[in-house]
């Protein structure tokens, strides 16, 4: 067994925002390993968030993001299941990040459900257009449309882009993560980017 030293729970803090118990915990589960006990944390974490998915979320905050200069501007709103959490540092934090990924990656909306289907359907006909061009057979056509269709949704839709700050995770992920850490359900309800000259 190793031993586990102070240094090596903080290191463990400060890499996952988790509590000094369950840093402790992490690594004596892991041996020491830090990295081992980092995706301790988080699949503990992601089987938190899949207990507390059900349930209601009623408070929370509209976090405004103003970039530098002031031409762009995000509006979020974030909720949580009580006030208490929505006033937590740890929560605000959560909110400004989702806002400044917002206004970097520009999200067309939050899920495939909320993506316009004209936009879609443009989508597809650009893509048959371009099989056709490259002389791809008529009966592939559809399964490459529906991929490409897929990666699209991945692109503009908020909770499946890849985070600004780590492109390893989701959106998606680090909501499940932050809701692990909290311990409250969180979702991110809505969003509006404002940029000047759109």
């Amino acid at each position: 067994m190793a031993q586990i030293s102070a240094a090596m729970v903080k290191e463990l803090r400060e890499a996952t925002g988790s509590g000094i118990m369950d840093c402790k915990n992490a690594l004596g589960e892991a041996d020491g390993d830090i990295q081992k006990a980092i995706d301790f944390l988080r699949k503990k974490g992601l089987a938190k968030a899949a207990k507390r998915a059900g349930r209601s979320t009623s408070e929370g905050i509209i976090y405004s993001y103003i970039h530098t200069g002031a031409k762009l501007g995000v509006l979020v709103e974030i909720n949580c299941e009580s006030d208490f959490v929505a006033k937590t540092d740890g929560f605000i934090e959560f909110a400004k990040n989702i806002a400044m990924h917002i206004a970097a990656a520009d999200p067309t909306g939050l899920v495939p459900e909320d993506i316009d289907s004209s936009l879609i359907e443009k989508e597809k006909e650009i893509s048959r257009a371009q099989m056709l061009e490259e002389g791809k057979p008529e009966k592939i056509i559809d399964k490459i449309v529906e991929g490409k269709v897929e990666k699209f949704y991945k692109e503009i839709c908020l909770m499946s882009q890849q985070y600004v700050k780590d492109p390893q995770k989701t959106i998606d992920d680090v909501l499940k993560e932050t809701i692990g850490v909290i311990g409250e359900n969180i979702q991110i309800k809505r969003f509006t980017r404002f940029q000047i000259g759109e």
